[in-house]
């Protein structure tokens, strides 16, 4: 084969690929909305709007750094993990208390090394600190300290490839709920629509706390219980059968449609991820990029989810290794330290 028929097999490949992906993502957006399947070639109408959200969310995805080990032995020699951890000894910790890494864990008996989405709040302190001008050292000096706190361990996979790939179906999860918000929050003057969207302000909210969405990937809410998602799923389903019953009332559908692929279209000003460069002391103080004092220089990512409220969480991949897990005893033994 030349290398102009190879060019051309390549390409052909490639298009098929991301048709697939695109037929793939059709389908994952329009779960939260099912009736949205039942307009002709709706899956056509979509396809614009997702290959332009897909190459924002990859792009996005792909510029996030590599997962960085996490462990006792990196808190002393990677900046990343001594920043965000207090002591070496609060790392296995954070990672041992996830109840989602532990039952991935015990799903993979095979798998030694988890990759993983580390979602954090940073917070910062004026504080006043001790600090050398000239050849005076003084105790009042005006200072910054950073810290960083709500560790959550979520979305978890194999490998760094897979969590990426995802992050991004998450992404695209996270527009859906988007425009199912923005349906929902319209007023109706139609007495018609008024059942259909309760139902739809119902679905938004529950699939919002089982976890659907950007929000699960950096931990920005509290964890569901075992009963409580059993309870979500019943009520999911409940709600879906609800909305099947419903007679398509001519036109909103469509409107449906077009708000979601106004939202799929609209994601380059939904989602960001910040990087902020940070010099940082041996105890998080923030210094000025041309200070003297010896420091780490860390670029901090930031992801911004919009929601109600929006959030913005610092957040990082790891790879974290099964034999760091600490026993379920040692972190009963721990907790009772502080009761």
């Amino acid at each position: 084969m030349g290398l102009i028929g190879w060019m051309r097999e390549r390409a052909t490949h490639a298009d098929e690929h991301d048709r697939h992906a695109l037929a793939e993502l059709a389908e994952r957006v329009t779960r939260l909305n099912p009736r949205l399947r039942l307009i002709s070639h709706y899956e056509r109408q979509l396809r614009p709007a997702l290959a332009q959200a897909l190459t924002h969310v990859r792009t996005l995805v792909h510029d996030v750094p590599a997962a960085r080990d996490a462990s006792d032995h990196a808190w002393g020699i990677d900046p990343y993990i001594h920043a965000f951890f207090g002591t070496p000894h609060d790392v296995a910790l954070t990672f041992s208390r996830s109840p989602e890494l532990r039952d991935y864990f015990a799903a993979s008996p095979a798998t030694q090394t988890a990759t993983a989405v580390l979602g954090m709040t940073m917070t910062e302190r004026r504080t006043l600190g001790v600090a050398l001008e000239g050849d005076v050292m003084r105790s009042d000096v005006p200072q910054t300290n950073i810290s960083f706190g709500e560790h959550r361990v979520t979305i978890i996979a194999d490998s760094d490839a897979t969590l990426r790939d995802e992050i991004v179906r998450r992404m695209f999860d996270q527009l859906a709920l988007e425009s199912l918000a923005r349906f929902t929050a319209g007023k109706s003057r139609r007495d018609e629509l008024d059942r259909e969207q309760a139902l739809l302000v119902t679905r938004l909210r529950l699939f919002e706390r089982q976890g659907t969405g950007m929000r699960s990937v950096v931990g920005g809410d509290a964890p569901v219980s075992a009963a409580e998602a059993t309870s979500l799923r019943e009520q999911i389903a409940s709600n879906e059968q609800a909305l099947a019953q419903l007679p398509a009332a001519a036109g909103t559908l469509e409107r449906q449609l077009e708000c979601l692929t106004e939202t799929l279209a609209d994601a380059p000003a939904r989602f960001s991820i910040a990087h902020r460069p940070l010099r940082l002391s041996a105890t998080n103080v923030l210094l000025e990029p041309d200070s003297t004092t010896p420091a780490s220089d860390i670029e901090l990512l930031t992801a911004h989810v919009p929601g109600d409220p929006p959030l913005v969480r610092a957040f990082t991949l790891v790879n974290f290794a099964r034999g760091d897990m600490v026993s379920q005893r040692a972190l009963l033994d721990e907790a009772e330290r502080y009761l």
